[in-house]
C-alpha cells in the first residue's frame, strides 16, 4: 500500500542529492577540471596510442608520443596567440591617442551642443582607474590568486592525460565489471555506450577544430580586406569563443567592432564588421557546424542553455566549455537505460527541430559524407575477409 507522504519523501530525497551533488562538484572543481579536460583529450588522442601499438610498440611509449603531439599542437596555439598579442600591445600607444582624440571631440561636441563644461582626458581616467584598483585591492588579489591556483591546476593535464592514456584498458574493464556484472547482456550493453561516448567526444572536438579553424580563416579575411590591423588576432580570438554556444560569438565579435570605433574614420567599418560576421554565423549554423560536427551534440536549445548556465554557476567558462559535451554523454547513457529514457528524450531535439536543423545543401553533403563512410567501412570488411 502507498504511503502518502511518499511523494515529499521523493522530493526531499532528490533535492539532496542534486544539492550534495553541486557542492561537491563545486568543491571539487580544482580536480574535476583538469580531470574531464584530460579525459576529453586522452580520447581524442587514443587513437594516435592505438596505431602506435599496432607496430609493436609498448603502450608507455606510445601513450607518451601521443601526449607530445597534443602537447605541440596546444603549444603551437599558445605561440601563436601570444606573438599576436605581442604585436597587439605594441600598437597599445596609438590606440590611447586615437582614444584621446575621440574623448576631446566627445569634450568639445558636449560643450558646443549642450553647454556641458568639463575636460575628458586620459589622465583623468588613468587617476579614476588607479583609485579604484587601490580601493579593492583585496578583491583584485584574491581574482589573481584565484588565477595562479587555475594555471597551477591545469599543470596536472598532461600527467592526468599519460595515465589515462596508460591505463585506459584498465579504465575500461572496470567501467564493464562495475555496470556490467556477470550478465553478457548488460556487458554488451556497457561495451556499446562506452565505444558510442568515445565516437562522440572525438568526432564532437575533432569537428569543434575544424569550425575553430575554418571560422578563423573567414572572420580574419574579412577584417583583413577591410582594412583592420591584427585582423589575424581578432579573426582567431573570435573563432576560439565559438566554443561557447549563442554567447562566444557575441562577445568574440565585440572587440574588432570596438577597435574599429575607435581607430578607424568612419562609422562604416564597425557596421561591415558586424554584418561580415552576422554572415560568417549563419553559415557556421546551417552548413559548417551540421556538416562538420553533425548532430553528434544532439540536444536542444533549452538543454543546452541550461547546462550553459548551470556550467557557469558551478565552474565558471571552464563549466561552460565543458558541460555541453557532458550533457552529450549523459544523453547517451539515458537513451541507453530503459528507466532513463524519457530524461534522454527531454534532452533530445524533436522531429521537427531535427528536419529544420540542416538546410539543403548541408543535408545533400552529410549524405555523401555517410555514403563515403560506408564504403570504407565494406572495404575494411572486404580487406578484413580476406
Amino acid at each position: 500500500m502507498r504511503d502518502n507522504g511518499e511523494w515529499y519523501v521523493r522530493y526531499t530525497f532528490y533535492v539532496a542529492a542534486f544539492c550534495i551533488t553541486v557542492f561537491a562538484m563545486v568543491m571539487a572543481k580544482s580536480v574535476l577540471v583538469p580531470l574531464l579536460f584530460s579525459l576529453f583529450l586522452s580520447i581524442l588522442l587514443a587513437p594516435i596510442s592505438g596505431w602506435l601499438e599496432k607496430y609493436k610498440v609498448p603502450r608507455m611509449l606510445s601513450s607518451l608520443i601521443a601526449l607530445l603531439v597534443g602537447i605541440l599542437v596546444l603549444f603551437g596555439i599558445g605561440f601563436f596567440f601570444y606573438s599576436q598579442m605581442t604585436a597587439f600591445a605594441a600598437d597599445a600607444e596609438m590606440f590611447a591617442s586615437r582614444l584621446e582624440e575621440l574623448l576631446n571631440s566627445l569634450e568639445g561636441f558636449l560643450s558646443t551642443w549642450f553647454s556641458i563644461e568639463g575636460e575628458i582626458n586620459l589622465d583623468r581616467i588613468v587617476t579614476e582607474l588607479t583609485a579604484f584598483i587601490q580601493d579593492n585591492i583585496r578583491s583584485l588579489t584574491r581574482g589573481l590568486s584565484g588565477a595562479a591556483s587555475a594555471i597551477t591546476t591545469f599543470l596536472l593535464v598532461p600527467i592526468f592525460m599519460y595515465l589515462i592514456l596508460l591505463l585506459r584498458g584498465m579504465l575500461k574493464n572496470f567501467l564493464l565489471m562495475a555496470f556490467g556484472g556477470n550478465d553478457q547482456d548488460e556487458r554488451a550493453r556497457v561495451q556499446a555506450i562506452i565505444s558510442k561516448i568515445k565516437v562522440l567526444i572525438q568526432r564532437y572536438i575533432a569537428g569543434l577544430l575544424m569550425v575553430i579553424t575554418i571560422l578563423a580563416i573567414l572572420y580574419s579575411t574579412l577584417l583583413a580586406i577591410i582594412g583592420i590591423d591584427h585582423a589575424i588576432f581578432f579573426g582567431s580570438f573570435a573563432a576560439m569563443l565559438n566554443v561557447i554556444p549563442f554567447i562566444g560569438p557575441f562577445l568574440g565579435s565585440i572587440l574588432p567592432i570596438l577597435y574599429a570605433l575607435i581607430t578607424m574614420d568612419s562609422l562604416i567599418y564597425p557596421l561591415i564588421i558586424i554584418a561580415g560576421f552576422y554572415v560568417v554565423q549563419m553559415l557556421e549554423g546551417n552548413l559548417f557546424t551540421p556538416v562538420i560536427v553533425g548532430s553528434q551534440v544532439s540536444m536542444n536549445a533549452l538543454a543546452t542553455l541550461l547546462l550553459i548556465f548551470v556550467g557557469a554557476q558551478i565552474w565558471g567558462l571552464s563549466g561552460m566549455i565543458l558541460f555541453i559535451p557532458l550533457g552529450a554523454i549523459l544523453k547517451i547513457i539515458f537513451d541507453e537505460v530503459d528507466s532513463l529514457k524519457h530524461y534522454g528524450y527531454i534532452l533530445g531535439r524533436s522531429e521537427e527541430e531535427n528536419k529544420k536543423k540542416k538546410g539543403r545543401l548541408a543535408e545533400k553533403m552529410s549524405s555523401m559524407a555517410a555514403r563515403k563512410s560506408e564504403k570504407k567501412k565494406s572495404q575494411n570488411q572486404n580487406d578484413t575477409q580476406a
